[in-house]
C-alpha cells in the first residue's frame, strides 16, 4: 500500500517517470540492470537483501543508477552506513511529500539530498569517544556474550572486561551496558 501510494505521488510529477517496483532487495540490481533508472528508491528493510546492501551493491554494478534511500531509519549510524555504500540520498518517511520528488531530481543530476537534521545529527556524533578495546567489549556483549565469555575472547581478565564496560557506559553518558550497546550501534560504531 505505501509503495503504491509513493508511485502515485511520483507520478503527478510530469518529469518523473516509475520504471519498475520492487517487493524485494535482492531483485533490484537485476531489475536496474533491465530498465536502467536514473535513481533506485530504496527502502532499508527490505525481505531477501537489506537496502542498504542493495544500495552498495547496485553502485558497484549499474554504477549509472543512482539510489536514494527512502527510510523511516533516521538514525546518525545507519546514514553513515548508507553513505559508504555511495547513496546519493538519504530521506525519511516522514519528510513532506513534496520533498521526495526534490530528492530525486538532486541526486539524478548527481548531487546529495540528506535529510539536515539526520545529517546534523551524524556529524555530532561522528567523534566516537569509544577505545578499540571497548568496542569490541561492547560488540560481544551485544551478541549475548556475558563478562566471562569476553574475557575468554579478549584474552582478558574478568574485572578488565567489567572495567571497559563501566568505562563505555560512563563515556557515552549511558543509563547500564544496555543503553550504552544501544548508543553505539546507532552511532554505527560497533560495525
Amino acid at each position: 500500500m505505501v509503495r503504491g501510494a509513493l508511485v502515485a505521488l511520483l507520478e503527478l510529477e510530469s518529469d518523473l517517470e516509475v520504471v519498475s517496483e520492487l517487493e524485494r532487495g535482492d531483485t533490484i540490481v537485476a531489475e536496474a540492470r533491465r530498465h536502467k533508472p536514473d535513481v533506485a528508491v530504496i527502502d532499508i528493510d527490505l525481505p531477501g537483501l537489506d537496502g542498504l546492501t542493495a544500495a552498495e551493491r547496485l553502485h558497484e554494478e549499474v554504477p549509472d543508477c543512482r539510489s536514494l534511500i527512502l527510510t523511516s531509519l533516521g538514525r546518525p549510524g545507519t546514514l553513515r552506513r548508507a553513505l559508504d555504500a555511495q547513496v546519493g540520498g538519504y530521506l525519511l518517511k516522514d519528510a513532506p511529500p513534496g520533498q521526495l520528488a526534490v530528492a530525486i531530481r538532486k541526486v539524478a543530476e548527481g548531487r546529495q539530498a540528506i535529510d539536515p537534521s539526520l545529517a546534523l545529527a551524524a556529524w555530532s556524533s561522528a567523534e566516537n569517544p569509544l577505545t578499540q578495546r571497548e568496542i569490541d567489549t561492547l560488540r560481544l556483549a551485544a551478541e549475548g556474550a556475558g563478562s566471562s565469555e569476553i574475557a575468554d575472547q579478549l584474552h582478558l581478565a574478568v574485572g578488565t572486561i567489567r572495567n571497559y564496560l563501566t568505562s563505555a557506559v560512563l563515556k557515552l553518558h549511558a543509563r547500564n551496558r544496555l543503553d550504552a550497546i544501544l548508543i553505539a550501534q546507532d552511532a554505527g560504531w560497533l560495525h
